[in-house]
């Protein structure tokens, strides 16, 4: 009988994460994995998600809770609200070149705040009070003020994501994102993993960014935001 293939990390980036070198963030609820609500918000299903598995986000959740699921290209129960729905691509390291950067610095808790108020400005997706711990975050500073960043997201076995890119309006055009791709990529390169990326579909002007870098498309995939329907009975315990 024929062994069924091994999935790629990269199916399934937020599990293999949650339960290879991010294990120590791991919630657990039944078979679900997610990340603190202080960190990220993404929850980790079974590959092949059933209805007991259903019923745990909900008791993950609680009646009226919402949840975001990375790479989930399937439907909610009947009778649960989808919050949003967005299309993406995920892309990896085809011949990047990588290298450190003399004017970025390292990030840590003390620029959180800092770090918030450029998420807030450029909107380069989920960033919370402790994103920052999931991994190596480079910041470029003018005149004292965060201008520009990109860090280290999800680590499923072998890969490490870049993600928080984004740079102050009023300094786009001078490559500082590009730089810190390639600052960020090579410290993940140095200790022997492989750079990888999500990108909206639609956000034409980062692919093309991410391509002229040395990334490729390696699948589209689905981001997707539930709600658990506000009468759900949750099981306790």
């Amino acid at each position: 009988m024929p062994h069924a293939p091994v999935p790629h990390p990269l199916d399934n980036p937020t599990r293999a994460a949650l339960t290879g070198p991010h294990a120590h963030f791991a919630e657990r609820h039944g078979a679900l994995l997610r990340y603190p609500a202080e960190v990220a918000p993404w929850l980790a299903l079974p590959d092949d998600p059933d209805a007991t598995d259903w019923a745990d986000v909900a008791a993950f959740a609680g009646p009226g809770g919402a949840l975001a699921l990375a790479g989930f290209a399937g439907e909610p129960p009947a009778g649960w609200e989808i919050t949003f729905r967005a299309d993406g691509v995920q892309m990896v390291d085809a011949g990047l070149a990588a290298k450190p950067d003399e004017e970025a610095v390292p990030l840590g808790p003390a620029d959180v705040p800092d770090i918030l108020d450029l998420v807030e400005r450029t909107r380069p997706g989920p960033f919370l009070t402790r994103t920052v711990e999931l991994g190596t975050y480079l910041g470029i500073r003018r005149g004292g003020t965060l201008v520009a960043m990109a860090g280290e997201r999800m680590r499923p076995p072998g890969w490490t994501e870049i993600s928080a890119v984004c740079t102050a309006p009023e300094f786009r055009g001078q490559g500082l994102a590009a730089r810190l791709i390639l600052a960020v990529a090579d410290g993940i390169k140095a200790r022997g993993d492989t750079p990888f990326l999500h990108a909206a579909a639609d956000n034409t002007n980062a692919v093309r960014l991410y391509e002229s870098l040395g990334f490729r498309l390696r699948r589209p995939t689905k981001f997707l935001g539930v709600r658990v329907p506000a009468g759900a009975v949750v099981p306790a315990g």
